[in-house]
């Protein structure tokens, strides 16, 4: 599984049918340096077994679970890395405090955290 190395390709899976996201990932996973996002959309539509299906057909992927995170953080991490997630998204416009649930469970269980920060007008504000 590649994370390491730097450039990555994600591709945003935000397609609405898990079927669909499926065979643009199938097209895609020949690459090795690209990490499959599972995306807003995807999720939303097929609930988080979208991630669990990418981590049974794609094992050796780069998994990302673009929850968009915006409270009960600890239960939206645990759910995405129970399915198979490498990387969740909290959205930096939440509570700090979430941000914070995010990040502690994330480490707690060996995933990464990318912080959105679409809408936020200053995103050193919720920074440590």
């Amino acid at each position: 599984m590649s994370w390491g190395r730097w450039p990555i390709l994600q591709v945003a899976l935000d397609q609405t049918s898990l079927e669909e996201a499926i065979r643009i990932a199938e097209k895609v996973s020949e690459i090795e340096d690209i990490w499959l996002e599972a995306g807003t959309p995807l999720i939303k539509s097929e609930g988080i077994k979208a991630v669990k299906r990418l981590r049974e057909l794609f094992p050796d992927k780069f998994i990302v679970a673009d929850m968009k995170i915006a409270d009960a953080g600890r239960v939206e991490s645990e759910l995405a890395m129970k399915a198979g997630a490498n990387m969740v998204i909290v959205l930096g416009t939440s509570a700090t405090e979430t941000i914070q649930d995010v990040v502690e469970t994330c480490r707690e269980f060996g995933i990464k955290v990318m912080v959105d920060l679409m809408d936020l007008s200053n995103p050193l504000e919720h920074v440590e």
